[in-house]
């Protein structure tokens, strides 16, 4: 073969293999789109099968959720039915008790049941408290209240002033009830007693002039009265024309007492309501001087407060009384066998120039047997324009109430004119006394 033969066939076949080139082109391509296709289809199948499947559990699991719910809806509804029943169980059982208690009572002499209530309130006594006040059972006399329970009681008279009607804290005493026993005139002590139950939820039973209204008119004694009080109340609140009978009547009871006055004897909570007073106006108790100024042989306030203020750290006390209504000796004795300083002065003004608290008090006419020396008494010492100049701008004057011409109204309006916010704070004292009392 020539080599243009050769040349040609070379060329041929060339052209062949260009001839099926896009033939094979045209196979391959359909092939990879297939295979693109089929590896998208497996994809798009395994997301719907994992989108299945987690629908599967959604649904599971909101299955499992709502019968748990169901479930805890039954044992909820059977858990109240539970507390009901024992509810019920209880209230049965303690009319039975309280029925044979009744008749284990009336069987039992008066004094082995005033034991018995005294040893129950023991076991339920309140641990909450760091001082006295856990084991206080009565409030009769200020020397029953150290440093300790005094400030711990501060404590809790802050906290009664934050209370607020509709707060869980005004419905504490709610199921409680108070007897307001007062056998002398009074509006402060009465009112605030009653309103400081009021105001934590509990309730009054309460006459008026005891001494001319009740039983006592007839000859009753004090002790049966109250003996026959405390079936009726949880805490019983005394005041007496004679000094000693809040003793008297506390140790007749099992039930909590507290003095509101008796007689020329005690007023504990006027004195607690005092400290409490002293402390929110000067911002101490340590370290201060008083003068305590009118009737001070009578004055049951200043008696209680001399007493209650021996438990803190140098104290002065300055007397200014008439000669005829003198502090007693027995109030000098306590705070010189304390080593607490005292003196006597007549110089109003002089003195006011040098203490922290004047503490001014009413000529009590009713103590005065003899209308002359209430006549010499009456008058003599006035805190007016001239004592306030003469006090310094830090201190503050206060008064028990009622004043009569003691204090002239012109200094009302000074800012250290205490003592109306003294009353108001024997509502917070009082409340206070109240809760530690009950044990709530």
């Amino acid at each position: 073969m020539s080599q243009n033969d050769d040349v040609r066939v070379s060329l041929h076949r060339s052209h062949r293999v260009l001839e099926r080139l896009p033939l094979r082109r045209a196979r391959v391509l359909p092939r990879a789109l297939r295979a693109d296709d089929a590896a998208a289809q497996s994809s798009h199948r395994r997301l719907e099968r994992q989108s299945r499947a987690r629908g599967r559990f959604i649904k599971q699991r909101a299955h499992q959720v709502s019968l748990q719910h169901r479930r805890l809806r039954r044992a909820r509804s059977h858990a109240l039915h539970r507390v009901r029943h024992v509810e019920e169980l209880l209230h049965h059982r303690s009319i039975e008790l309280l029925r044979l208690d009744a008749r284990f009572q009336r069987r039992q002499p008066a004094r082995v049941r005033r034991i018995a209530r005294r040893v129950a309130r023991d076991a339920t006594r309140d641990a909450t408290y760091a001082s006295g006040l856990a084991t206080l059972e009565s409030c009769v006399e200020a020397e029953q209240f150290d440093r300790a329970m005094m400030e711990e009681l501060f404590d809790v008279a802050d906290a009664m002033e934050r209370v607020r009607p509709g707060a869980p804290e005004s419905t504490m005493l709610q199921g409680y009830l108070m007897s307001t026993l007062f056998y002398e005139p009074s509006t402060r002590t009465r009112l605030s007693f009653e309103a400081a139950m009021g105001r934590l939820g509990g309730g009054i039973v309460s006459t008026e002039s005891a001494g001319e209204y009740s039983s006592a008119a007839k000859g009753e004694t004090l002790e049966d009265t109250m003996r026959t009080v405390e079936g009726y109340a949880d805490i019983v609140v005394l005041r007496h024309f004679t000094a000693g009978s809040a003793r008297r009547a506390a140790n007749a009871i099992g039930k909590p007492l507290i003095n509101a006055g008796d007689g020329p004897g005690q007023h504990p909570t006027q004195a607690l309501l005092d400290v409490y007073t002293i402390r929110k106006e000067i911002g101490r108790l340590d370290d201060f001087k008083i003068a305590l100024v009118g009737d001070l042989a009578n004055g049951r306030t200043v008696r209680s407060l001399a007493s209650a203020l021996t438990q803190f750290n140098n104290v002065k006390f300055y007397f200014v009384a008439p000669d005829v209504v003198k502090m007693k000796d027995d109030i000098k004795d306590l705070l010189t066998s304390k080593g607490i300083e005292w003196e006597e002065a007549t110089d109003l003004a002089a003195v006011a120039a040098d203490v922290d608290v004047l503490y001014q008090t009413r000529i009590q006419k009713e103590r005065f047997a003899n209308p002359e020396d209430y006549a010499k008494a009456s008058g003599k010492y006035i805190v007016d324009r001239t004592i306030m100049d003469a006090l310094p701008k830090s201190s503050v004057v206060m008064h028990p109430l009622p004043r009569v011409d003691e204090i002239v109204v012109d200094v009302d309006d000074d800012p250290r004119a205490g003592y109306f916010r003294q009353a108001q704070n024997g509502l917070f004292i009082r409340m206070a006394l109240l809760k530690v009392l009950l044990r709530v």
